[in-house]
């Protein structure tokens, strides 16, 4: 089906590989079936720019850009980025506001938005608009070994965006990884999280950005050896997990 696939973070709040620009906000690359698929833009063109150029990423070879949610540490790079590569497709969800959408266009980018489940490309879909105030999308993409779910925060509460890929995927999920918001959550409710997400099949975890450090350390206690260390310049080649 889909073994070829190469995930590259871009950007977030800590180095994974030591000379890379970071700050509050996410980006990853994702290469599959001859597209390259930028999720998110970080908070800040020139920064995310900098680093795609230190990771050998030329932004005219991106083919399409996804935004989980409007929030700027997840939207700001993508003014700077669309000067670099108009063009592109940017798949929003519905709800984002009238005015970011009308940038986008005026940039020279094509907008799709979103409200159910769809597919984006070839083995690559959208868990559809999820959430109430804030409303979120996450990237699913499917290989061999199981879906992979890529997620900006994850407001609408991680649990229900596994749900949902699970059901556009219509199989276990291989990895989860992203942002997973529980920097302010108690730890007795990340305990069921994370117990809720094994019953989803969730076999890998990569939690980054606005996940909290307490979080991160119950994710890599729960999952043990399948907690994947994450940070700005990480690769993941999900072909190589077991």
């Amino acid at each position: 089906m889909n073994e070829a696939v190469r995930i590259v973070v871009v950007f977030d709040n800590e180095q994974y590989v030591e000379g890379f620009q970071t700050g509050w906000g996410f980006s990853a690359v994702v290469e599959t079936a001859g597209k390259k698929i930028m999720f998110d833009t970080g908070p800040d063109a020139s920064k995310l720019l900098s680093n795609m150029g230190r990771l050998g990423i030329e932004p005219g070879r991106i083919d399409i850009v996804v935004l989980s949610h409007i929030h700027p540490d997840h939207t700001g790079g993508l003014e700077g980025f669309l000067k670099t590569r108009a063009g592109v497709d940017v798949y929003v969800p519905a709800g984002f506001p009238d005015e970011f959408k009308q940038g986008i266009k005026k940039c020279g980018a094509k907008i799709i938005e979103v409200s159910d489940g769809l597919q984006i490309c070839e083995n690559v879909y959208s868990t559809g608009q999820i959430g109430g105030s804030i409303k979120e999308q996450g990237l699913v993409v499917k290989t061999d070994k199981g879906a992979i779910l890529i997620v900006g925060c994850a407001h609408p509460g991680v649990v229900k965006m596994a749900e949902a890929a699970k059901r556009v995927a219509g199989e276990r999920i291989l990895l989860l990884m992203g942002g997973f918001h529980l920097e302010w959550t108690i730890g007795l409710k990340i305990k069921w999280i994370i117990s809720e997400l094994k019953k989803l099949g969730v076999r890998y975890v990569a939690p980054s950005h606005c996940t909290g450090e307490r979080a991160k350390r119950l994710l890599d206690k729960g999952f043990s050896d399948f907690c994947i260390s994450m940070g700005t310049g990480k690769v993941i080649e999900p072909g190589a997990l077991v």
